[in-house]
Order: C-alpha cells, then structure tokens, then sequence
C-alpha cells in the first residue's frame, strides 16, 4: 500500500512539474528552473553562432544575422514563456510563429545551410501554441518548406532534418496538450470541490432548521405553560422548567451532531418527540404503535424521522390544530414497495402562501433516499405524505403498520 501511495505522489509530482513548465513563471525559481529547460533545447542555435563568429560574412551581413537571429529567439522565448492557461490570441500566436517562418526563410537563404535548425524551433511554436488541428497542418508544412530552402541551397543533410522537425513538433503537440487537460482537470477538482462544499452548506442549513425549529418552538411552548402556572402551580411550573432544559440540552446535543455530520434521526425517537410536543400544545395526538421498520433502509428511516419532525413542528407553530393523526403504511406501488408516512391536522393553518425553507429543505432530503414528498391543505386542515422505498417482501401491499388513537 505504502508503495502505490509512493508511486501516486512521484506521478502527482512529475505532473506538477511538468504543467509548471506549460505556464508563465510565478518566482524566481520557477524563472531560474524554466530558462533552464529551454536553455537545453537553445542547442539548435549553435551552428547559426558559429557561422556568424566564423567571420565569413561581411560585417553588414554579420550584424544583419545577430540582429535577426536575435529577433528570432525573442520571439520564440515570447511563445515559450507564455501561459498556456490564459494564452496570447490566435491572431497574435499566429502572426509571431509567421515572423520566425519568415525569418528562418530569410536567414538560410541569405546566410546558408547552417540556419536550417532554426526551422526546427518554429516546429515545437507549432506543437506548443497552435490549435492541434492547425498544428498537424503546421508542422509537415514547416518540414516541406525547410527541405525545400536546404535543397534550393544545395545541402543534401535538409533530408536529415525532416525526421526531426516532424517528431519533435508532434511531440511538443502532446506535451502542450498534457498540460491543456492537467490543467483542465484541476480545474474540474476546485470546481467538484466547491461543489461538494456547497452540498455541505445546504445539509447543515437543513439540519439546524428542522433541528431549531422543532426544539425552539417545543421550548417557547413549555415557557408559556410555566409561565401560566406560576402563580398557583409553582410544582407543576417547576417540571416544565426542568423539561426546558433538558430540550434544551438535547437540542444542544442534536446540533453539534448536526455539525459533525452524524446526526441521523430515528423514527421511534422522534414518535416519542411528537407525543410530547403536541401534547404541551394542547392537541390531542394519534400515533402509531412501535414501528415495523424491517427492510427499511437507515437513509429511508431517517428522512421519515425529518419529516415527521418538520409535520409535527408545523403543526405545532403554524395550524391552531385541535387533533393530529400519524400514521405508518406500507404501500407496493409502481416504483416498488414504500414506506408511507401521513402527517394530518384539523387546523385552519398559518398565514404562509406557498412552501417554506422546512417543506423545502424536506422535499430535497426525501429526493435523495429516493422518495417523494406530498403537502396541502384538505377538506378538515392539512396532510404531508412522505414516501421512501423499502426492501422488496418486508409487507404486503396495502398492509397498516400502526395507527393509535
């Protein structure tokens, strides 16, 4: 194992390296390191310098070869240097790669065969800088033109040279284009990154709101009771204090669990819950029996739980219901067997005009353990229906699981 891990990091580093060389230096060592690289491939240049050192040229045609020679290799440099995550335009990467054809034309047929090597860099600023379909073009045309300048000055070794401007110039088409997709890819990984942190965000919004919103409102409830009972019923007072903090203190529980990611409500839990929060309201609860839950997946059953916490808070905040009934059933339906919860009151309901972030933030949970969610106003008050599927054979279709009165 150590191993793999050590050959994974050599490979994470080699390619480091290597999309650092495609991209614009950011220090001096990467400077000091990159005209390094291209310093070794500067080997080329060679035969022109000897040429002009030689001094069999006359002093303007001397001058006139370091001056080009020297227009020639800034220009290079300049295609060499640039960023290939934001590159120069087409239109200014096409017209210097122009100018170094140009001037590799120039050079060998007023100065001689010597300067053909200068063909081979306009080669590798075709691999590197242009498109790869103009680049497959680029490079036999910048071979074809190079034989026909060394053959047009009598140099028969042009032959030899058109291997090497061939392979050198598609090598550098698939060293520019390992960059391309590496720096695409970690592109891609800061995007799935962010992504994964947003659907962090959203989980933990959803999770402190049911979380919240259920024990805040199951707090105000018993404050109001005490408060009530204060003056004639200090003992009766003195337990819905003592149940406040202990809502509380679960409530504090439930949040960090929330934090770390390990919350995951169960349905017999939050049943319980109901009975109480509904009760301290003062409507009169119906709930189901201990729940069946064999074959019920965990995501299933905890987003069950959601929903029953998120129904019971509603109906609690929202409904000035005098009964509320809940009920477990399993039903075969076309997408399989589901586990159904139905939440119902007999309020008139809240003041709301649509969904709120709780129904909302509900109806995503439920998506993703693969269920569905139903809310709205009936005849007598209000339904919510919650869905999740179920391992096929645990219940005939149809059959109750449990419905106290």
């Amino acid at each position: 194992m150590s191993a793999v891990t050590e050959d994974l990091e050599t490979e994470e580093a080699r390619t480091e390296r290597l999309m650092r060389r495609g991209q614009s230096p950011r220090n001096v060592r990467d400077l000091l390191r990159k005209s390094l690289w291209i310093g070794i491939w500067l080997v080329f240049l060679s035969s022109p310098v000897q040429d002009l050192a030689s001094g069999r040229h006359t002093t303007g045609g001397t001058v006139a070869g370091w001056l080009g020679l020297a227009a020639f290799v800034g220009g290079y440099l300049t295609l060499v240097f640039r960023n290939l995550g934001s590159p120069f335009s087409q239109l200014v990467v096409g017209g210097v790669i122009a100018v170094l054809g140009v001037l590799a034309v120039v050079l060998c047929l007023t100065l001689g065969p010597p300067w053909l090597g200068l063909f081979v860099y306009v080669s590798v600023a075709c691999g590197a800088a242009l498109p790869l379909r103009t680049a497959y073009a680029a490079i036999p045309a910048t071979a074809a033109v190079m034989l026909l300048v060394g053959l047009h000055g009598g140099e028969k070794d042009a032959r030899n040279l058109v291997l090497l401007v061939l392979l050198i110039g598609y090598a550098m088409t698939g060293v520019g284009q390992l960059i391309r997709t590496t720096i695409e890819l970690r592109r891609a990984r800061a995007t799935v990154a962010q992504l994964a942190a947003n659907e962090e965000r959203l989980r933990l919004a959803r999770d402190l709101h049911d979380l919240l919103g259920h024990s805040l409102s199951l707090i105000t409830l018993k404050s109001e009771l005490a408060g009530r009972m204060l003056p004639d019923h200090p003992d009766k007072a003195a337990q819905q204090v003592a149940d406040i903090e202990k809502v509380s203190r679960q409530a504090l529980v439930d949040v960090r669990e929330a934090v770390t990611g390990y919350r995951r409500p169960r349905l017999s839990g939050e049943l319980a819950g109901a009975q109480v929060a509904l009760t301290a309201a003062g409507v009169t609860p119906r709930l189901p029996a201990e729940p069946d839950l064999a074959g019920v997946p965990e995501e299933s059953e905890s987003a069950l739980a959601w929903a029953l916490r998120e129904a019971v808070t509603n109906v609690v905040r929202h409904s000035g219901a005098r009964r509320c009934t809940v009920e477990l059933v399993h039903r075969q339906t076309l997408d399989g067997p589901m586990l159904e919860l139905v939440v119902e009151d007999d309020g008139p309901g809240g003041p709301g005009g649509g969904p709120g972030n709780g129904l909302t933030g509900l109806g995503e949970r439920l998506e993703k353990a693969g269920g569905t969610l139903e809310a709205g106003g009936t005849k007598r008050g209000f339904r919510l229906t919650a869905r999740v599927p179920v391992t096929a054979g645990t219940a005939a279709p149809g059959d109750t699981v449990g419905s106290g009165a």
